[in-house]
């Protein structure tokens, strides 16, 4: 018998969104191991974002059905899975600390209540040091740089130690340094066994932790090791037209597709905003 530590974090099946009157994609089945991480890949509007909407019940399926921890998935959001948002930068004038950015991942509902508990405040205290964050964890979030802002991100949707994480273009605008910095946080999270599905438009800097891609286009999809996934043939069955895929430097880089300078440029010897 399968332990609940052993289980799939995500199982999606026969899944398929429509907006209007237009099918985003149907028929995708996939299920997210403990301990793997699969990104998700494919053009602005290919409905990337879309997919994990629905797996925090925020989208309602037009067909099929998602279990996320075991659960079917319903609507409202579902606060055990862990969602790391786009590193977009927060208002300058935001004034809220960099502790109470992360203890809003603890109890929302209280954030602002002068009381926190205090097995709160050490729990917040240890996501501060996990993330590397102790050095500005008392300054007002606005002036702090988006690289910064991230790792408190990190660490308010580590806070409730979930076994599935969710990451939408987690790495955007942020430089090299601060990218290794948050994708490290990343993997050693899903080093203790949780499952990870991590959008984003260039797989390179996750590449080497990366299990499997998921890569939509024209309303169809593949799923397979980075090998299998990121081939002209591939490519090019998947948008309907010729797709290729070019060594350039050491990388694969593709080209002719639709949002190719957005899709993903990958390393050579790699084995195995959105709708």
């Amino acid at each position: 018998m399968t332990s609940p530590s052993d289980a799939a974090p995500l199982q999606i099946r026969g899944a398929a969104i429509r907006r209007g009157d237009r099918e985003l994609w149907q028929g995708l089945d996939l299920d997210v191991a403990p301990g793997e991480l699969v990104a998700v890949l494919g053009p602005s509007g290919s409905g990337k974002t879309t997919l994990l909407r629905a797996i925090l019940g925020l989208q309602q399926l037009s067909a099929g059905s998602i279990t996320a921890l075991g659960r079917p998935v319903r609507g409202h959001g579902n606060r055990r899975i862990g969602y790391l948002p786009q590193a977009r930068p927060l208002a300058a004038e935001t004034s809220m600390r960099g502790r109470d950015l992360v203890s809003l991942g603890i109890d929302g509902h209280r954030f602002g209540l002068p009381f926190p508990r205090r097995g709160d405040r050490a729990r917040t205290d240890e996501l501060i040091d996990a993330v590397g964050a102790r050095a500005f964890a008392d300054q007002p979030v606005g002036i702090l740089s988006g690289g910064e802002q991230q790792r408190l991100r990190v660490g308010q949707a580590l806070a409730g130690n979930p076994r599935l994480l969710l990451c939408d273009e987690p790495l955007t605008s942020l430089d090299l340094a601060n990218q290794q910095a948050v994708v490290g946080l990343i993997d050693a999270h899903r080093r203790t066994g949780a499952g990870v599905l991590l959008v984003t438009h260039d797989v390179n800097p996750v590449l080497e932790i990366v299990d499997r891609i998921l890569y939509i286009a024209n309303g169809q999809f593949t799923l397979g090791t980075p090998r299998e996934v990121l081939t002209t043939e591939v490519l090019s069955e998947l948008y309907g037209a010729p797709v290729y895929v070019l060594e350039a430097g050491g990388r694969l880089v593709v080209v002719g597709a639709p949002d190719a300078e957005q899709t993903a440029h990958h390393h050579h010897d790699q084995e195995g905003d959105e709708a």
